[in-house]
């Protein structure tokens, strides 16, 4: 159970952003963080390939990273998030290894160092195909290790409640309802991949955070600039199995229905070219060939190097009959990664006074409109520890204690009807996948509107699949709404 009524600090979501963040308080500030579900559902856990900084200027400089990151987020970052996220991501990834995170080494000792699309230089640090696992594990093994946090698992967040100096939050803790008070809150909920039918993301991934700082008034920015991975494993699971981006930098080749080599028609950097760019490269093949069998190739590396290097991908692969060191590797794109979100400043702070943003779920402006492959774990880091810090600056400035006060909802209500989500889902699909269709964008609007209206205007039970269908409804209306925009403004 929940122990108080008041927190200094709460923290929503429990991937590497909020429990680095969570972490950067020390004893003498209480902290709550909430885990939708288990302590390890989450976008990060789920990371494959690596952490991407500038460890050693030997062979790498910070120019070339700042430059390989524009030319992925097609010069639409932002100078400023990307310049501290380039030059203060190095120290941050010395930090969490000083916390316990393991990175892979070569005979030698040093950090064996990768490659992915879009990089110039071999940058990204990594644990096998499971980085962001591991970056979990040592981070929760200290959250549970320090007495000024606490951790609630199977805990949702209905809503924010502004209240004199902070916030109450009415809260669904293990099937009860309660609520609690903080003083600053850091919203570190992920991304949005649960509102597509195909996505790597896990189920938690419902864009809570983004639909509850839209619901208290903040900036919404760039909710349509969608990521689209181009190599997911081609089942017909909703939750797609990721190939990771590594293996291609390890020498995979895309192979189109024929079992020929096909980015050649579409980009000189081949299969090392960004995510976009391969995606979109995928799409138009499929239309040139009348053929959605994709695969990946990498057959001609060594096979005891590839079941060592990638064991959560070749386990992943085994379990739909795929051995990854004789057989050609089935994929096809599906949502992967939110660039846009909750509009933040370079402390993370969104347009609502002492609420926070970090992670997938804020808009830095770091990415521009496209990610470049491994600075969304960089990010997380960097940018939580600057809201942290920016938290900390605050309190000790004095600022005023949360006044609380006493919660005033029904949550009692009818089920929610079936189907609603599977309709968000086919909608999103259809209208807004790797190259969008401008009247399905129209007519799929008219449509989330609908559902919006009906999801709010009904006498629902705030129940999990309730609220989770009430910020995917949230979320699909922007993005499409913003898509629309841009198309009117064409």
């Amino acid at each position: 159970m929940i122990q108080k009524q008041i927190y200094d600090v709460l923290v929503v979501g429990s991937g590497v952003a909020g429990m680095y963040g969570a972490l950067q308080f020390k004893s003498g500030t209480d902290v709550l963080i909430l885990s939708k579900y288990s302590k390890t559902t989450s976008n990060s856990n789920l990371a494959q390939g690596g952490v991407a900084a500038v460890l050693s200027l030997e062979d790498d400089s910070y120019e070339l990273h700042t430059k390989d990151t524009f030319i992925a987020g097609r010069h639409e970052n932002d100078p400023e998030a990307v310049d501290v996220l380039v030059h203060e991501g190095p120290e941050d990834v010395r930090r969490i290894m000083e916390l316990g995170a393991e990175f892979d080494r070569n005979a030698d000792g040093e950090l064996d160092k990768t490659l992915e699309g879009g990089h110039c230089r071999r940058r990204i640090v990594h644990y096998k195909d499971c980085t962001g696992a591991e970056m979990v594990r040592a981070l929760l093994k200290q959250v549970e290790a320090r007495e000024n946090i606490e951790y609630a698992e199977d805990t949702v967040l209905c809503r924010l409640v502004r209240v004199r100096s902070g916030f109450r939050a009415d809260l669904l803790h293990g099937g009860v309802y309660t609520s609690v008070f903080c003083n600053y809150c850091m919203l570190c909920t992920g991304g949005i991949g649960r509102v597509y039918k195909y996505t790597t993301n896990p189920k938690s991934a419902t864009g809570d955070g983004i639909r509850i700082a839209w619901e208290l008034g903040a900036r919404i920015k760039n909710l349509s600039y969608i990521q689209f991975h181009p190599t997911a494993f081609n089942s017909e699971d909703g939750e797609q199995f990721l190939i990771s981006e590594s293996v291609r930098g390890e020498g995979a080749y895309l192979l189109n229905c024929r079992h020929e080599r096909f980015m050649d028609r579409y980009d000189d950097r081949l299969e090392l070219a960004p995510r976009d760019v391969v995606s979109k490269a995928i799409i138009l093949e499929s239309r040139r060939t009348g053929s959605n069998d994709f695969f990946l190739d990498i057959r001609h590396e060594d096979a005891d190097f590839l079941r060592a290097r990638f064991p959560a991908i070749s386990e992943g692969c085994m379990r739909y009959g795929v051995d990854i060191t004789k057989d050609l590797i089935p994929i096809f794109p599906c949502q992967h990664y939110l660039m846009g979100g909750i509009e933040v400043d370079i402390d993370s702070k969104t347009t609502v006074p002492r609420l926070y943003a970090c992670g997938e779920c804020a808009n830095t402006g770091v990415h521009g409109k496209n990610r470049l492959a491994s600075n969304s774990l960089l990010e997380a880091l960097v940018f939580s520890r600057r809201a942290a810090e920016d938290i900390k600056r605050c309190m000790a400035n004095g600022f005023p204690n949360v006044s609380p006060l006493p919660a005033d909802c029904d949550y009692t209500g009818a089920p929610l009807p079936p189907g609603i989500v599977s309709e968000i889902r086919s909608i999103m699909q259809r209208a807004y996948f790797v190259l969008p269709d401008p009247g399905a964008i129209r007519f799929g609007l008219k449509q989330i509107d609908n559902i919006l209206k009906r999801l709010k205007g009904g006498k629902y039970s705030w129940t999990t699949e309730y609220l989770e269908a009430l910020s995917l409804a949230t979320v699909a209306y922007i993005v499409l709404k913003e898509a629309e925009e841009a198309n009117e403004r064409r």
